[in-house]
């Protein structure tokens, strides 16, 4: 999925106008953002289980793998489009800290924890349906359970609020 959708629409209808940053977030506002934290999430995830799981690791290491590189996806989405506004690296790097880690952080404890409990689902191999099946309902619960977490940043003017400055 191309990450510039998000950056580059337009932000009609989703809570950016006179009424942003005072708790009137729409949910289709928290929902695009929550796709956006989505996106490199998955990315990140994805990639770290199937390194991970094709090298034979553990656990333990394959998760930790997944969790950083789903920051790191997620951080260097928002950098990406941060960037593209002109603004130095520092800020890009302090503008994504301050948009994606609350909505990263849940997204990954979600979804990390649905992994965990799901019965056989940490001993799953990629050729086996139960590895892809949990990583994308893990993934979607997540998604369900960090929107309303945005749509209370957002509406406070924090989290993925901070980056909407850059895309006017």
């Amino acid at each position: 999925m191309e990450h510039t959708a998000h950056t580059e629409h337009q932000h009609q209808g989703h809570g950016h106008g006179p009424g942003h940053g005072s708790g009137t977030t729409s949910w289709a506002t928290a929902a695009q953002a929550t796709l956006h934290c989505l996106t490199g999430c998955a990315i990140g995830e994805v990639l770290g289980m199937v390194i991970g799981t094709a090298a034979g690791w553990g656990n333990l290491p394959t998760t930790l793998l997944a969790i950083v590189l789903a920051f790191f996806f997620g951080y260097s989405l928002t950098m990406r489009g941060v960037l593209r506004a002109g603004v130095d690296l520092r800020t890009a790097i302090r503008v994504a800290l301050a948009a994606d880690t609350l909505s990263i952080a849940v997204m990954e404890l979600i979804d990390n924890g649905v992994i965990l409990v799901w019965p056989s689902a940490m001993d799953a191999t990629l050729a086996d349906a139960l590895f892809w099946i949990s990583l994308a309902v893990s993934l979607v619960i997540a998604f369900v359970v960090t929107t309303p977490v945005n749509k209370w940043t957002i509406g406070r003017g924090k989290g993925h609020a901070v980056v909407h400055q850059y895309h006017h």
